[in-house]
């Protein structure tokens, strides 16, 4: 896991109050996770009982949540340039993961990533993996196909909010990370740092998740 390089740190930190500005006003604060809309998560209970004893080797790093929150609308773009936000995959299962080109733990993952796809995408289960890639824009999808990842579809936020977003609200150090929303839109539990997510271990907290 890491913070985002110099190359484009340095201009992230410069606009790091307008983007938390921003957060704020488009996404809220941590409280959006928070007590704000718990009874509207009350079905996501009974998921999390049964993903606790799953957090364990291959994604023993996975931090199950206390207790199922709403998620923030978080806004980023969809492969053919359509606005989307979170809630525009309500009715799904969804592993949100922020990732770059510029580092190499996310690329890491990516393969595992696209294998889950691959297994379970459909209409109950979606890997969101978000590039965040602030320059070189055309870079993402060259690498993707060049390591021939096809299942993950290609979306993106070119301004980093999201990123913003996350760590406003204390659920995003660095990179990667990864959000898992239960179908209601409420929070489920993250994952800082990256992980072998078409492992055994990784496929039993999907399909725990997914209440199979």
């Amino acid at each position: 896991m890491a913070t985002f390089p110099k190359t484009v740190g340095g201009r992230l930190a410069a606009s790091a109050l307008a983007l938390a500005i921003l957060a704020g006003g488009l996404y809220g604060t941590a409280s959006l996770w928070g007590n704000r809309g718990e009874a509207g998560c009350r079905a996501s209970e009974a998921t999390l009982a049964r993903l606790r004893p799953l957090a364990t080797g291959e994604v023993a790093a996975f931090e199950v949540a206390e207790r199922p929150a709403a998620a923030p609308p978080l806004a980023f773009k969809a492969p053919d340039g359509r606005a989307l936000t979170l809630a525009d995959f309500r009715g799904r299962t969804v592993l949100l993961n922020l990732w770059a080109t510029w580092f190499k733990p996310c690329k890491r993952e990516m393969p595992a990533l696209d294998r889950l796809q691959a297994e379970f995408g459909g209409p109950t289960f979606e890997v969101a993996a978000i590039n965040i890639d602030t320059r070189n824009l055309d870079r993402p999808k060259a690498w993707l196909a060049s390591e021939n990842i096809r299942a993950l579809a290609p979306y993106a936020d070119n301004q980093a909010t999201i990123f913003q977003a996350l760590r406003g609200a204390g659920l995003a150090e660095g990179l990667p990370t990864t959000i898992l929303v239960g179908p209601d839109g409420c929070r489920l539990g993250r994952l800082s740092g990256w992980a072998e997510w078409a492992s055994p271990d990784g496929v039993a907290l999907v399909r725990a998740a997914l209440g199979r």
